[in-house]
């Protein structure tokens, strides 16, 4: 599996998914557009500048949700950085707690800490 972040700014997502989730992010020279290698405990991705087209928000894509350790703190994160609360958290019973949010940009993504607590 492989992710793609789309963004009219790729270096400024470079810098908050490098503080909210502590990913490396490498610049790809290879690739004739702006292309950003990034490397997480699990699957591997890049956030690459958005493509120009007639829609505004480039290609269509899907929501990826990140498992994290602790919910709360990362949260934080995602608000000091200038990410806003798209879903609050919410407990999926003897699952998780899950949430959504959206990055400088407009992206969505969510976030999720395990628990089989939850509910």
């Amino acid at each position: 599996m492989y992710f793609e972040i789309q963004a009219d700014d790729p270096g400024a997502l470079v810098k908050f998914y490098t503080e909210v989730f502590g990913w490396k992010c490498t610049r790809d020279v290879n690739i004739p557009i702006e292309y950003w290698r990034i490397e997480t405990e699990g699957i591997g991705g890049a956030i690459l500048k958005r493509p120009v087209s007639e829609h505004p928000g480039g290609t269509n894509a899907f929501v990826v949700s990140m498992e994290v350790e602790d919910y709360d703190a990362t949260e934080k994160k995602i608000f000091s950085l200038g990410g806003i609360e798209a879903l609050p958290k919410f407990a999926i019973p003897g699952k998780c707690w899950q949430g959504y949010y959206i990055d400088g940009q407009g992206n969505t993504f969510g976030i999720f800490q395990v628990d089989e607590k939850a509910a």
